[in-house]
């Protein structure tokens, strides 16, 4: 009778070493950092005061940078939540009538995919990553 297991370790060897060859990897894609562009705008500069923003998300392995990232868009002032500007899901922000002043535009998302975070502020944050940039409104 035949002995099968010295060529059948050198198979389950091979088998491995072509996974780990390959870059498996158990760590999950992690959300590092958001930036938000432009960085500033003046609302007076754009047709109909409408200024589109653009997020790109860097993560910890590929595919990165992406944009545009998908994510949340909001907007706040002086650190708390504002109706003076209004940002729709595509990233597009507009004053409202009789905003004055500076306001920061953000778009945030979790930090890795399928995330829940109960743990957020008015200018994007807490369990989210979010970049921002700064409106004028007139």
């Amino acid at each position: 009778m035949k002995n099968y297991a010295l060529p059948s370790f050198f198979l389950l060897v091979l088998a491995a070493g072509a996974t780990l060859a390959c870059g498996t990897s158990s760590s999950p894609r992690l959300l590092q950092s958001v930036t938000v562009s432009p960085a500033t705008a003046d609302a007076l500069n754009y047709p109909n005061g409408q200024v589109q923003f653009t997020a790109t998300g860097f993560y910890s392995r590929e595919p990165s940078p992406v944009t545009p990232l998908s994510g949340t868009w909001g907007a706040c002032y002086q650190g708390a939540s504002t109706a003076g500007v209004t940002v729709n899901q595509n990233g597009v922000a507009q004053c409202a009538a009789g905003a004055a002043g500076v306001y920061t535009v953000f778009a945030e998302d979790y930090p890795y995919q399928g995330g829940g975070c109960l743990a957020t502020t008015a200018c994007g944050g807490g369990c989210w990553v979010a970049g921002t940039a700064q409106l004028t409104c007139p």
